[in-house]
């Protein structure tokens, strides 16, 4: 049994893809879903005229707007390898959901736009795969048109992010003058015009007479000088540090003309690395175990409206999954057979009977699952490392419109609570104060209350700025040091919250009560 799960563990990949919104994440993850067979059109993120969206867009919002604001799962097959890509959502405002999916994943694709380099939502989603020590693959888009020198972006990545990089396929050109892209690896050249034709260089190299007949004299020239200088100046290829994360492998390309994208699959393939074992309560877990077990990274609410279904997302750490397995909730104790199971592709599914280590699966969920559980079918203590929760900056107070609406108003907030998109606090009169990162979650969840549960709602400002959590047992001490500029609120887990009007509220509140309570930055830190 442990030679087959070592088998399936290593054809296994799973990545997240990340960059600043519009640099075209979820156009290259629409590309790797074509090249896997897993679509038969590619769908564009702006093609709004023709209704053809993006496949990991299925939100009827993502469609609207162009943009993507939850994160999606897709598998597919391609060269005996089983591959999982987690699109995420690019805008700064869900930052929290890119994070969480973040823990699922064991590399990561960057894609930088090639007239903008490196912008600020690229940088923070940087840092954390690095605190993560994942490799980061780097692709360099939209090569097709006008883009800043490519050695430059080579000096940005290293100056702006700080890590070490390494062109493992390098443009001619860029533009009306884009040439193509040379793998320096494989000694092969891709033209962008004459048919795509692929030229295998052998030993020659650039000095081949094929390619040097066949582009562009200019472009050839300064290819072969700036490769000249890549080769003498630049890092070397070094696979080792590529699996430790050291080193980033950069690729060129265009993922709206489906350009660069195979030479940066199949690299990508060959130097990232099988299901690696994770961190829990009893040490890091191997993933070729004998025993099943996962963790909860996601839930989303009505999947299939018509349905009203939930869904938990579920990164399997170790074994294998059989459907209708019985496995145990480590948090509750609680146990549960396994019997409704899927996988995906975005918002379409198909029943899974088996998977492994390094696949996700869906399991539907009536309730019992938070973000963070752990399942097993071995050790019932068993707990894998916390999912990160942030502090929100944004708080807005909402009611019904219409109090006949007031019990699906209540089932709705309840289940986007649960998704972890927006953060959700009752005050002691039971009313609704919305917390956020970003404006755009508030649009969102009043755009998915109307249209999934079909109440409308009141907005009424809510003027704080802080939120921590208070390490107490006797509330009503804590209810004696409110005003009007702090107001004590309940989470979904019933934990007490205290919201500030600013940080000058909350510095003055902590001189003024050290000693008495203490406040923490996040639920997670209650427990320490």
């Amino acid at each position: 049994m442990t030679k087959l799960l070592q088998t399936e563990v290593e054809k296994r990949r799973i990545f997240g893809i990340i960059s600043h919104p519009d640099a075209g994440k979820t156009t290259l993850t629409e590309k790797f879903l074509l090249h896997g067979g897993a679509i038969r059109e590619a769908g564009s993120v702006k093609a709004r005229k023709n209704s053809k969206f993006a496949k990991s867009d299925w939100m009827e919002i993502e469609k609207q707007r162009g943009i993507s604001v939850t994160s999606s799962v897709m598998q597919f097959e391609y060269d005996k390898k089983i591959v999982s890509i987690m699109d995420t959502p690019g805008h700064s405002d869900f930052g929290e959901d890119t994070y969480r999916i973040l823990t699922a994943v064991d590399s990561a694709i960057m894609v930088i736009d090639a007239a903008k380099g490196i912008e600020s939502q690229t940088k923070k989603l940087f840092q954390v795969c690095r605190m993560r020590g994942i490799p980061i693959f780097t692709f360099i888009n939209k090569m097709d048109r006008q883009a800043r020198d490519p050695l430059e972006l080579m000096e940005e990545l290293e100056e702006v992010l700080g890590i070490p990089s390494v062109a493992v396929t390098w443009p001619a050109g860029s533009g009306q003058q884009f040439e193509g892209v040379y793998d320096r690896v494989n000694e092969k050249f891709h033209c962008f015009k004459n048919d795509r034709l692929t030229i295998d260089l052998g030993e020659e190299g650039l000095a081949n007479d094929q390619l040097a007949s066949t582009i562009n004299n200019e472009m050839y020239d300064t290819l072969v000088d700036e490769v000249d200088l890549l080769d003498g100046a630049g890092n070397e290829y070094n696979e080792e540090l590529i699996a430790k994360g050291e080193l980033t492998p950069v690729f060129f390309g265009s993922a709206l003309v489906d350009f660069g994208i195979t030479p940066l699959l199949e690299h990508y393939l060959n130097l990232s690395p099988s299901p690696t074992p994770r961190e829990s309560n009893k040490g890091q877990i191997e993933p070729a175990q004998d025993f099943f077990s996962g963790f909860v990274f996601k839930i989303q609410a009505n999947m299939n409206p018509n349905h009203r279904d939930r869904i938990a997302f579920v990164r399997i750490c170790t074994g294998k999954f059989d459907r209708g397995m019985e496995v145990v909730l480590t948090r509750t104790g609680k146990k549960m057979k396994l019997s409704q199971s899927t996988q995906f592709m975005a918002d379409e599914r198909e029943t899974v009977n088996e998977a492994f280590a390094g696949d996700v699966i869906g399991l539907y969920d009536s309730g019992n699952y938070q973000i963070g559980d752990t399942i097993t079918n071995g050790d019932p203590s068993l707990q894998y490392e916390a999912l990160p929760t942030f502090a929100p900056e944004l708080f807005l107070k909402v009611f019904t419109k219409n109090a006949l609406k007031s019990k699906q108003f209540q089932k709705g907030v309840e289940q986007l609570a649960q998704e972890g998109a927006i953060q959700v606090y009752k005050t002691e009169y039971n009313e609704i104060i919305l917390g956020a990162i970003g404006q755009l979650q508030f649009e969102v969840f009043e755009h998915r209350l109307k249209g999934e549960y079909g109440v409308d709602i009141l907005k009424d400002a809510a003027n704080f700025q802080v939120a921590k959590w208070v390490k107490v047992t006797e509330i009503s001490e804590v209810k004696k040091l409110t005003d009007s500029r702090t107001v004590l609120v309940y989470d979904r887990w019933e934990n007490p919250v205290l919201l500030f009007a600013n940080d000058f509220v909350y510095e003055r509140f902590v001189q003024k009560n050290d000693g008495v309570i203490t406040l923490v930055d996040s639920p997670q830190l209650l427990k320490d």
